[in-house]
Parts: C-alpha cells; structure tokens; sequence
C-alpha cells in the first residue's frame, strides 16, 4: 500500500490542515495549526480535533505496515488533553506500540511549538485480512 497525503487525504483530513513530514509504516508525523475553523465556543481548539489528527496519523501508519495485506479499522480512540492552544503550530507524531497478526495499537502525541506535550492519543486498530482471490 502506498499512501499520498495530496490525494488520499480525504476532504475531512484535508479540513485538518495536515501537512506530513513523515509518512511510514514506524511512524507518520505531521504539523497543523491551531487555527480559529478548529476552535470550540470558547475559543481552544475542540477535543475532537486533537482526536481526529490522532485517528488519521494512527491509521495512515497502520494501514501502511498492514500494506496489501488487508485494510485496518480503527475500534477504540482514546485522547487525553493537557494544554488548551488557541493558536500556534502543532506537531503530532504516530508510532506503534504493538503490531499483531490481528490489531495494531498506535500512540499519538502532540506538541506544541515550544515541544510541551498538548494532547496523547492511543488507537487500536483492527487488521482485515484481504478474501482470498
């Protein structure tokens, strides 16, 4: 499997702004903004974002160790958030903690531009084994 975050994005990845750095099946790193159309009311970037990125970084990766094995499903996404950001760079990084015949499990962490931690996210993720052909 290849992945090619100008096409293969999607419109919802696309909104996140990502731009990748790092694009492999040990680890996908990419930086995006804490920009005001990622913002919740009272004007911090919404829990969800953090937990998208986490979800798409975590996925990309896993599904690109999988390769032409199958695809992967994300079946757990649970994000934790340590620093409210109303502007600024963020970085986020993926890197596998297991990788089974069966799931994966990937850790997410984001950083700020002065490297504090921000939010961290895990993802477990399940191998679909390709049908025969």
């Amino acid at each position: 499997m290849q992945f090619d975050p100008d096409t293969d994005l999607g419109p919802y990845g696309e909104a996140l702004g990502l731009e990748f750095k790092t694009v492999g099946g040990d680890e996908v790193t990419a930086i995006w903004s804490a920009r005001p159309e990622l913002h919740q009311p009272f004007g911090i970037v919404h829990g969800g974002a953090y937990c998208s990125v986490v979800e798409t970084l975590a996925s990309i990766g896993a599904a690109l160790w999988y390769g032409d094995r199958g695809k992967v499903v994300g079946v757990s996404n649970t994000t934790d958030f340590y620093r409210a950001m109303s502007e600024g760079s963020l970085t986020s990084t993926a890197t596998p903690v297991h990788r089974g015949r069966s799931s994966q499990v990937w850790v997410v962490e984001t950083e700020d531009g002065d490297g504090r931690l921000v939010a961290r996210g895990q993802v477990r993720l399940h191998n679909l084994e390709a049908p025969a052909s």
